[in-house]
């Protein structure tokens, strides 16, 4: 049974099993009338009745709720609590207070109405009304025991909501409950707020454990499963490399960036680190590739003026679709938004190519999540098993930052790590490239000088003699015939 969650049934296997009953837990605020009302929503699509019991808002609540996201509850039937209690004609509309009503009057009165509307679907909304009625916690155990007693042949599926009122430690409704879904509002140090939930247990389904971030959006609840890697992994075959446009710099790199592997570009501020992955997005798109930057450092308009200062012109292929560039703003994304958004990607939009501008920017962008590293090594091995190509730049610390540190850091994410320092050479200050890394076949164990010019980076002979070469700030003390001069690109 589809939950109408999008990605929810993704994370249950594909849905949850019929005529059982599912509880829903989680604070004030997290979702769980929307989630609910999806739930209604999607078995009214398939001509499933459904029927939402409300003991705490009222159906006027509910469907200015629903007219929020541009839905409209007709077609399911609505129970409110108040409406259900026997007493005078002109008391049946009056805020009812859940201590003067005894529970078991309560739940026959519920069920009358179950039987009368005979649903599908059947949502509770919420069971902390319930557990004020009983008092106590046996008596709300036995009261939910006979609900669940209740529903046993009925083909009917029911979703109780509970918002976690209960004492801590207490799992009555967990262990009473045929699956369980916890969700969790978490308010960061900084920006919009993060939402997140967790199966539980689902029993006799094989779930995706562990925590998956959501959004609510105007239109419902989306949520962003963790991505899993294929259980066999891809073996690299080799194919066409991923070229930079430079044949100096692709034999280097041992002739190209194998497909399917990942690249770090690292070096200090001001290196040519994301002139060069533009270069490779450019370079790729314009062979048929589809590519996809995510730029955390930089505006937009900045990257594609440089572009065009650089004489790279991306228009043609920004605007058929081969090349897109999506700017990510502090805090706008949680972690499990932006995998997934990688994912559709890949998926959906066919890209072979992705660039993420920079490590330094996506961990700064997320500032208090955990594990963002572990994080990106999933997506890796997601990206890797379908043979699409990730180039990452990382910026190291300082303008002259320490090389051999930075290198460790990076050096289990990466399947290829390009270095992109400074050097002396006669009181003036040149920039350097070099293969530090690559899992995937040879390379060049030599140092090159490069440019920055029009159409990218043009990348010079070998250099061999330098000095200080592990201090991060090598010296050449070669001769200067080796070394660039201003001329134009070959």
């Amino acid at each position: 049974m589809l939950t109408g969650v999008h990605g929810l049934d993704e994370i249950l296997g594909g849905g949850l099993p019929r005529h059982r009953i599912y509880l829903l837990d989680g604070e004030p605020g997290t979702g769980k009338t929307t989630i609910a009302m999806q739930f209604l929503l999607e078995g009214r699509s398939h001509g499933e009745r459904g029927l939402y019991v409300t003991l705490s808002e009222t159906a006027e609540e509910l469907r200015d709720a629903a007219a929020s996201h541009g839905w409209t509850l007709e077609g399911i039937d609505i129970v409110e609590l108040s409406a259900v209690q026997d007493g005078p004609a002109d008391e049946a509309y009056t805020l009812f207070h859940p201590a003067e009503v005894e529970l078991q009057q309560t739940v026959e009165a519920v069920l009358k109405e179950v039987d009368r509307h005979r649903p599908a679907r059947v949502v509770f909304d919420s069971l902390s009304e319930m557990r004020m009625l009983a008092r106590d916690a046996l008596r709300f155990r036995r009261q939910i025991l006979a609900l669940k007693q209740y529903f046993v042949g009925r083909d009917c599926t029911v979703l109780l909501l509970d918002d976690r009122t209960h004492p801590r430690g207490d799992l009555q409704l967990q262990s009473l409950a045929h699956g369980v879904v916890l969700l969790e509002h978490m308010a960061m140090d900084y920006g919009a707020e993060r939402r997140r939930l967790q199966v539980m247990k689902l029993r006799g389904v094989r779930f995706r454990g562990g925590y998956h971030d959501f959004r609510i959006r105007t239109g419902g609840v989306e949520v962003y499963p963790r991505i899993l890697s294929l259980a066999q992994p891809r073996e690299l075959t080799g194919g066409t490399p991923t070229s930079s446009g430079s044949p100096e710099l692709d034999a280097l790199l041992g002739g190209g960036i194998v497909p399917g592997t990942s690249t770090v570009l690292m070096g200090s501020a001001g290196t040519g680190k994301s002139v060069l992955a533009l270069q490779y997005a450019h370079t790729a798109a314009s062979s048929g590739d589809r590519v996809r930057a995510y730029l955390f450092d930089e505006r937009l308009s900045t990257a594609l003026e440089r572009a065009r200062a650089l004489g790279i012109d991306t228009s043609e292929t920004v605007r058929d679709g081969r090349l897109s560039l999506r700017q990510i703003e502090p805090t706008e994304m949680s972690p499990g938004e932006f995998a997934q958004d990688v994912v559709r990607a890949v998926e959906e939009g066919g890209v072979r190519l992705i660039i993420l501008d920079s490590l330094n920017g996506y961990i700064q962008a997320m500032p208090s999540e955990r594990l963002l590293l572990v994080q990106i090594h999933e997506l890796l091995s997601y990206l890797s098993n379908r043979g699409v190509t990730m180039i990452m730049t990382l910026v190291q610390h300082g303008v002259f930052g320490g090389m051999v540190d930075q290198a460790a850091e990076v050096s289990y994410l990466a399947d290829t790590v390009v270095l992109m320092r400074y050097f002396e050479h006669a009181g003036s200050v040149r920039r350097a490239i070099s293969v530090v890394k690559k899992r995937t076949g040879s390379h060049e164990q030599t140092i090159r000088e490069f440019v920055v010019a029009p159409g990218g980076l043009r990348v010079g002979e070998p250099l061999h003699e330098f000095r200080g070469v592990l201090t991060g700030v090598p010296e050449y003390t070669g001769l200067l015939e080796p070394l660039m001069v201003d001329r134009p690109p070959r």
